[in-house]
């Protein structure tokens, strides 16, 4: 892809994480990596959503700085550029203060692996990062030290909210919607009762089902 349709496609997802409900005002924001570059472009700090185009999203280099664009880029951009540097194999990165799933990052709780869903996306339970303040590459660092080892696209940065990866922009806020859509039903179930967790076998089933066989070939 060439980085003008980089900028299409990542304009374009915005508007998935206001379809879903996943942010509120200006907040959020969505990543990609521009393919063989060591660049990529994010949204800018403060824009509406509904004032975002394709010129308005800002090329940076993988140490957030900007190479293109007259706006300034998103406070979040020293995070995203360090999961980057950090995990090449990440294409997407997006954001979001998801209502059920901040709520779960403000008790600095995981959220347990008790639906197939879950284990189809994340492979496991959706683990907690650490506080951390926004302006730098801390966020970063707690992003990638906690998604070490974690099959999970998704992190829960406490008392903040929700980072997802993956292999391409689109792939990200993928996770992102199926963040908050687990993060909504398991806390329904758990103020009802005691939570069934899925035993590891079949989550490691499910997982291998989910990335390996469904969809299309």
């Amino acid at each position: 892809m060439t980085l003008s349709s980089i900028r299409e496609e990542v304009c374009a997802l915005h508007a998935e994480l206001v379809r879903y409900g996943l942010v509120a005002w200006t907040a959020g924001n969505v990543s990609g990596r521009v393919p063989g570059e060591d660049l990529f472009v994010i949204k800018p700090s403060g824009i509406s959503y509904d004032d975002l185009h394709p010129d308005a999203i800002v090329v940076c280099d993988l140490d957030g700085k900007v190479v293109e664009g007259d706006l300034d880029p998103s406070s979040d951009t020293a995070a995203h550029a360090y999961v980057y540097r950090e995990m090449p194999e990440v294409g997407g990165v997006v954001h979001t203060h998801s209502t059920y799933a901040t709520a779960w990052a403000a008790r600095g709780e995981p959220i347990p692996c008790v639906l197939t869903a879950m284990a189809d996306e994340f492979g496991g339970e959706i683990p907690v990062g650490p506080f951390a303040l926004i302006g730098n590459d801390d966020i970063g660092r707690g992003i990638v030290a906690t998604l070490a080892g974690h099959r999970s696209p998704a992190v829960l940065m406490r008392n903040h909210g929700v980072f997802t990866i993956g292999k391409d922009a689109k792939a990200a806020v993928k996770a992102a919607v199926m963040c908050e859509d687990v993060a909504r039903t398991v806390h329904l179930a758990r103020s009802a009762g005691d939570l069934v967790t899925i035993a590891q076998d079949d989550v490691d089933r499910l997982y291998d089902r989910y990335q390996n066989v469904y969809g299309q070939r």
